[in-house]
C-alpha cells in the first residue's frame, strides 16, 4: 500500500508539474511567468509540458553568464528544499525518478542489486556535479563570452526524454537538424533506460547531480529517519529491503537514501521513524 501511495504521488506531481498539455501537440515550450520558478525535481525546462524550471538548469544558467555571477536564487532554492526534504525529492517529486521506477517493475529473470565497483561508481555523480554543473559552465566561455549548460547539453537523459524527443517529434525542422549531439544524448538515455530494468534507479545512484546536492542534506533535513536503537533487533530486513542497497541499520540517513519507505515497511518492530509525521 505504501509503495502504491508513493507511485500515486509521483504520477500526480509529474502530471501537475508538466501540465502544459498543448505543448506536446504544438511542439512549443511553455514560456509564461511560472517558468521563472524552479521545481524541486529534475524536470527539464525544455519539456513541452513543463510549467517550471529545473534547479540544475537554473544553476548553470547563472554560472554560464561569463561574469561568475553568484547564483543566489538557484543556490537558495536547493538549500531550502535540501534542508527541508533532502532526497525525499528524489523519491517523490522527480519525474525522471518515476520513469526509472516504472521500468524497474518490468519482470526479468534476475535483478542486479549493485554493480561491480558500486562504491566508486556512486561518487561519479559528485564529479558530474563539480565538473559539468559548476566548474565548466563557470570557467569555460565561448566566442560570445558566455558558457554553456554542460550537464544539460551533453549528459542529462531526463532532458532528452522529456524535452528533446517530444520536441523533435512535433517539429520537422528540428528532426532534420538533429545531429551527433542528439545521437550521443540518445545513447546515454537508452543505456540508462535499459539499465533501469535491471538496476533500481541507476541514474540516481551514479550520475544525477541533483541527487548529489540533496544527498548532502539527508542527515540534517527536517524530513529524515530515526532508528529506535533500543527496539532494533538487528535482523537486517531493512537493509535487504532497501532498493538503493544502503546499510540502513548503520546509516538510516545515508546520502543515497531517497526516502522510499521500503525499510520502514520491512521492519518487524516498527522501529524506523520519520522525524516528522510520526
Amino acid at each position: 500500500m505504501r509503495r502504491h501511495a508513493r507511485t500515486f504521488i509521483q504520477f500526480i506531481w509529474t502530471a501537475v508539474s508538466n501540465g502544459f498539455w498543448k505543448g506536446f501537440f504544438s511542439g512549443k515550450i511553455y514560456q509564461g511567468e511560472f517558468k521563472r520558478v524552479c521545481l524541486p525535481g529534475l524536470n527539464c525546462y525544455s519539456c513541452p509540458g513543463a510549467l517550471g524550471a529545473c534547479p540544475v538548469g537554473a544553476l548553470q544558467a547563472t554560472l554560464d553568464s561569463g561574469k561568475f555571477s553568484i547564483p543566489f536564487y538557484a543556490a537558495g532554492f536547493l538549500i531550502f528544499f535540501g534542508a527541508l526534504l533532502g532526497r525525499f525529492v528524489c523519491g517523490f517529486l522527480c519525474p525522471f525518478g518515476l520513469v526509472q521506477d516504472l521500468l524497474y517493475k518490468i519482470p526479468v529473470p534476475k535483478k542486479i542489486r549493485t554493480l561491480p565497483g558500486d562504491r566508486v561508481l556512486r561518487k561519479v555523480k559528485y564529479v558530474v556535479l563539480a565538473l559539468f554543473v559548476i566548474l565548466l559552465p563557470a570557467a569555460v566561455t565561448g566566442i560570445g563570452g558566455q558558457g554553456k549548460p554542460w550537464f544539460c547539453q551533453y549528459i542529462c537523459p531526463s532532458g532528452t526524454l522529456l524535452g528533446g524527443l517530444p520536441l523533435l517529434t512535433a517539429n520537422e525542422p528540428l528532426r532534420q537538424a538533429a545531429g551527433f549531439l542528439f545521437a550521443w544524448k540518445f545513447l546515454i538515455l537508452a543505456v540508462v533506460l535499459v539499465a533501469s530494468v535491471f538496476i533500481f534507479r541507476p541514474f540516481c545512484r551514479y550520475l544525477c547531480p541533483l541527487g548529489a546536492i540533496y544527498g548532502f542534506f539527508n542527515p540534517v533535513a527536517v524530513f529524515r529517519y530515526r532508528i529506535d536503537r533500543d527496539a532494533c533487533i538487528s535482523c537486517g530486513r531493512c537493509t535487504r529491503a532497501c532498493p538503493m542497497a544502503i546499510d540502513v541499520e548503520k546509516n538510516e540517513n545515508s546520502p543515497e537514501c531517497i526516502r522510499c519507505g521500503a525499510c520502514r515497511a520491512a521492519c518487524p518492530k516498527g522501529c524506523i521513524h520519520r522525524n516528522v509525521l510520526d
